[in-house]
């Protein structure tokens, strides 16, 4: 807790807004692993181990000042089997078919529902 009153204190004096959230962000993320880590009686030597990484470099991911990637965040998720962050993914796939006539009128017909022209596949 001492830390995160520290780093505060330098973010409000000498930061910007985009390393104030970098910081936040990384700060929350290692709360939460530590969490985890403690739920499961995990020390920072057993996370490295799980990690095949060094503790030293562990227990910077855990300071919460550590710049972490993606890379580093996902290698955690699948150690921990937990997603640490949820980003909701929406996938949206769109067939239109063969277009016979201008992309532009396929696509009209396609977004005012008339798209059973467009899509043989559909047209039962």
């Amino acid at each position: 807790m001492k830390k995160n009153n520290i780093i505060s204190n330098w973010l409000k004096e000498n930061g910007n807004i985009e390393t104030e959230m970098l910081v936040k962000r990384n700060l929350a993320i290692a709360n939460k692993v530590r969490n985890i880590l403690n739920d499961r009686n995990l020390n920072d030597g057993d996370f490295a181990e799980l990690l095949e990484k060094t503790r030293s470099e562990v227990s910077k991911w855990l300071s919460g000042s550590h710049n972490l990637t993606q890379k580093s965040i996902i290698k955690m998720e699948i150690a921990l089997g937990v997603k640490l962050i949820y980003i909701e993914q929406v996938h949206k796939y769109v067939y239109l078919g063969k277009i016979e006539g201008s992309l532009k009128e396929e696509a009209k017909k396609y977004s005012e529902g008339d798209y059973k022209k467009t899509m043989p596949a559909y047209a039962s």
